[in-house]
């Protein structure tokens, strides 16, 4: 697996999965039927912002190139990919902000974790001191670990702040790192 620079390109292999997990409606706040010329624009913001996408080259084998860069290519699949932007503007833009997608057929495979790791490196390097997450579902066990064991701790709750698809209230979690 190797973490890079999205480009323009990367998106045709980002929206179909970006497309079914907003679809399922459990894990993120955007509307559910969200249509593509919208998603790609919140997922592949302007600078400051940055967007990397985790590939797979079928017959490389596994291997830690996530501080590589590579050009995008035909035979990559494109595994998970991650959008890194200042939390607010002005006064509070030292405050990071990131949101995560991995492809349901790449979980387990480490990809959120490599995708995290990257992704405070890369704020660290940029000069924010701290990342913020607005808004992980409280019923997002998998992601509310995976930021745990990287560092964040959980500063807010939000009662009630998602409805599931099932129509059930849950709390919707702040959770923060200091850089």
């Amino acid at each position: 697996m190797q973490i890079r620079d999205a480009t323009a390109d990367d998106w045709p292999r980002i929206w179909p999965f970006l497309r079914e997990i907003v679809a399922a409606g459990d894990t993120y706040t955007w509307p559910r039927d969200v249509d593509e010329p919208t998603a790609r624009t919140l997922w592949l913001p302007p600078p400051p912002a940055r967007t990397v996408v985790a590939v797979d080259r079928p017959g490389d084998g596994d291997h830690d190139g996530h501080r590589g860069r590579a050009r995008a290519g035909a035979g990559e699949r494109v595994l998970g990919s991650a959008k890194l932007l200042p939390n607010q503007g002005g006064p509070g833009a030292h405050v990071a902000n990131a949101s995560f997608m991995v492809a349901p057929a790449a979980a387990g495979r480490g990809v959120g974790r490599a995708l995290g790791r990257r992704l405070l490196d890369l704020a660290r390097a940029d000069g924010y001191r701290a990342m913020q997450f607005n808004a992980v579902v409280e019923t997002n066990t998998r992601a509310v670990r995976l930021w745990r064991s990287l560092g964040f701790d959980v500063v807010g709750r939000i009662p009630e702040g998602f409805r599931l698809p099932d129509g059930r209230y849950v709390d919707l979690l702040v959770m923060h790192q200091r850089l």
